[in-house]
């Protein structure tokens, strides 16, 4: 078969209006993991790391003399690079995230927010956060929700301000990150959010003494419980350490979050942001 046109625009009916949906080009926010570079650190895993198979006379890498390049990879899914996660992550059950992650086009809305001081809100968290942490509050959330959108979003993407490039490379062992508010969470469950995607590392504090009180909170698992039948949100997933750089502007998209065919409550993905517009 000779394909001789590639698809690059196509007409979807969102809620009843049609859009139109440009193909080509989407945003893709994922972090390329560089196994030879600097790559996002956090907690306590080593880094990703890519090395030539060796068996016997077969060195793995062209370079060295063998027929083919043959890697191993070695990466911690939930640590290193973008990720998406699902209930399993919190539960005794196996859950595989990609027997979660939906296939296809989300409603997807994103907002910049511009995390603040533990100690300049009456939000928190569960443990209380420390004073100078930087919470991602349901007040800065609802204040960059617009007033008026063309449909209703089952995917937020969050995106803190300030933004720079440096999230793509940076050491969160050394340079904390902000998480979210219980009312933060509370806010996105009640608005419907089935699906977030966050450019921190995580939704919880790196040292929460085990808590994930907003995992637990956007997943609907009760604190204590690690059963599978407890969760009343299975549906759900959160991926973390994604980046949207200045060229991605707030407001509607679609989303598409793609993911290996890989076993585990978290894999590495690619969430790809797709402008559209009234046809």
């Amino acid at each position: 078969m000779t394909v001789t046109r590639v698809l690059q625009a196509a007409t979807l009916d969102i809620d009843g209006t049609a859009y139109a949906l440009d193909l080509r080009q989407p945003y893709d926010l994922a972090i390329p993991l560089d196994f030879n570079g600097v790559q996002p650190r956090w907690s306590l895993a080593p880094a990703a790391n890519s090395a030539p198979l060796t068996s016997g006379s077969f060195s793995g890498r062209v370079q060295s003399g063998a027929s083919c390049n043959c890697s191993t990879l070695t990466l911690t899914p939930h640590l290193d690079g973008t990720h998406t996660e699902c209930a399993g992550h919190l539960t005794l059950e196996r859950i595989d995230a990609r027997t979660v992650v939906p296939v296809g086009f989300l409603k997807a809305l994103l907002v910049s927010v511009t995390p603040i001081p533990a100690h300049g809100t009456q939000e928190s968290s569960s443990p209380a956060p420390h004073a100078d942490d930087l919470l991602i509050t349901a007040a800065a959330l609802t204040l960059s929700w617009p007033t008026k959108l063309q449909f209703v979003p089952q995917a937020l993407i969050v995106r803190t301000l300030p933004n720079t490039k440096s999230k793509r490379a940076r050491d969160y062992r050394s340079e904390p990150a902000a998480y979210l508010s219980l009312q933060a969470t509370a806010l996105l469950v009640a608005r419907g959010i089935e699906h977030l995607v966050l450019d921190v590392p995580s939704a919880d504090r790196a040292d929460d003494g085990g808590e994930l009180s907003a995992h637990r909170e956007f997943f609907g698992l009760p604190v204590g419980s690690v059963s599978l039948s407890a969760v009343r949100r299975p549906q759900c997933t959160i991926t973390e350490l994604a980046y949207a750089d200045e060229t991605v502007a707030d407001g509607v998209y679609l989303l598409v979050l793609q993911i290996p065919a890989l076993g585990g409550d978290a894999v590495p993905s690619r969430p790809l942001l797709f402008p559209v517009r009234a046809a």
